[in-house]
């Protein structure tokens, strides 16, 4: 293993950066654990003296991938997951950098608890790793947190997670609050009344299989909403996950406007649908649902064309006690770390998204979005760099998933494209091989 303060040539790559548009066979040269030079000029510089090489064999080398959207159990639900079983879940999926949720127990609304999670990162996550904090007190969407005290305290976002503030007054508040100190507005947006009781899609599925449904207005509705009051507040806005057409163009419109808003999108609704669910399949129960195959390939299309930004796996785990149970009355949510990328080369492979497009949404997007100096490759950046093989297939296996809890909906499928080799500040800290 090569230590931060070693010299590091990764040899014989094709090296990916959708922030500089590079697409070249070279090498990257890592010291100190800062990037030095990339590409083919990586190959002209040289290797400096008692450099550790690695031959990446012509696989792909690309900056490591930033996944803004990851809950885990700590604090209160350990046995769930915990900041460092969520690591290494990530650095077996390409994950160098997790953007956590402020769901747990107690609830991230305190400037000690941001302090907590950074430090028990620091102390036992392999990855890098930045709260976000809640929008509002215990996430009830009625009273603010201390934004400007939290964001302080290191918070790089704010969100209520999967729970939407219904009260216009107070999301334009917030709204208005976040702007003056620059932060960024993280929010699902749900008419909760219009969900309803709802588990699944609201369609002839759902009937078919007798569950109630959940509307596509029950989101879009909601989008169309925040969007207006973004207009009116000049907030900075980015919607958690969308997963309809109709969320999609109301996002392009107030782009087109000028308004400062970003959209995400799980890799769960790029690549499933709500046919997954076959027999009430619980693992594929997810908030929002997974919508119908027409809506799915809208969403490719939408982050195809730029109106999806980033990319995040939703990763949620649940344990046999939360999702054994009738659908219904299972709770929601899916492990997305060690899958996010595999799943996301199906829409490479399929050619419905360019490797330098699906790269980008899980990249440099999410870390221009965040302030972050991560995800890419420009001399001086952090050495947080993934080697992948983009063909190579392999078996999602429930055995070998890394996570505490095993609820992935891509159990025992093959997916084609595996991370090799995961380094973070120059650090190698998974390799298949080892």
């Amino acid at each position: 293993m090569a230590e931060k303060n070693n010299p590091l040539v990764l040899t014989n790559a094709r090296v990916i950066d959708p922030a500089l548009g590079l697409d070249e066979a070279g090498s990257v040269l890592v010291q100190d654990g800062k990037i030095v030079a990339v590409g083919a000029a990586a190959n002209n510089q040289g290797a400096p003296e008692g450099a550790v090489k690695m031959d990446c064999g012509g696989a792909i080398v690309a900056p490591g991938l930033i996944d803004m959207g990851v809950t885990v159990g700590e604090p209160g639900a350990e046995h769930r997951e915990t900041l460092e079983s969520a690591s290494q879940a990530a650095a077996a999926g390409g994950v160098t950098t997790m953007i956590t949720s402020p769901d747990c127990d107690p609830i991230i609304d305190d400037p000690a608890l941001v302090d907590f999670i950074l430090r028990r990162a620091r102390h036992t996550a392999i990855v890098n790793v930045h709260p976000m904090a809640a929008l509002t007190k215990a996430l009830e969407g009625r009273e603010m947190s201390e934004l400007g005290l939290l964001k302080e305290a290191g918070a790089v976002a704010f969100t209520n997670a999967t729970i939407p503030v219904s009260n216009s007054q107070v999301f334009a508040r917030i709204l208005t609050y976040a702007r003056d100190f620059d932060a960024l507005v993280v929010h699902q947006a749900k008419d909760k009344d219009l969900a309803g009781s709802g588990v699944m899609n609201s369609g002839l599925r759902a009937t078919w299989l007798g569950l109630g449904g959940v509307p596509r207005e029950a989101e879009f509705i909601a989008i169309e909403r925040d969007m207006r009051l973004v207009a009116m507040t000049k907030g900075k806005y980015h919607a958690r996950l969308i997963s309809c057409p109709q969320s999609a163009r109301a996002i392009q419109i107030a782009k087109n406007d000028g308004l400062n808003v970003t959209a995400g999108i799980s890799i769960n609704h790029l690549t499933l649908n709500e046919n997954d669910i076959a027999n009430y399949r619980t693992f594929h129960k997810m908030s929002p649902p997974l919508r119908t195959e027409d809506d799915r390939l809208e969403m490719v299309k939408a982050l195809a064309d730029g109106t999806i930004d980033i990319i995040m796996s939703d990763h949620n785990p649940q344990d046999v006690e939360t999702k054994r149970h009738p659908f219904a009355e299972s709770e929601d949510g899916a492990l997305g770390l060690e899958t996010m990328l595999g799943a996301g080369m199906r829409l490479v492979h399929s050619g419905d998204v360019p490797l330098m497009k699906l790269l980008a949404a899980m990249t440099c997007n999410p870390a221009d979005r965040l302030g972050l100096e991560a995800g890419r490759l420009s001399k001086g950046a952090p050495a947080d760099l993934i080697v992948f093989d983009p063909e190579r297939p392999w078996i999602v296996e429930k055995e070998k998933i890394r996570s505490r809890s095993k609820n992935t909906p891509f159990e025992d499928e093959t997916l084609q494209g595996r991370v090799l080799t995961t380094l973070v500040a120059g650090r190698i800290l998974y390799n298949i091989a080892a």
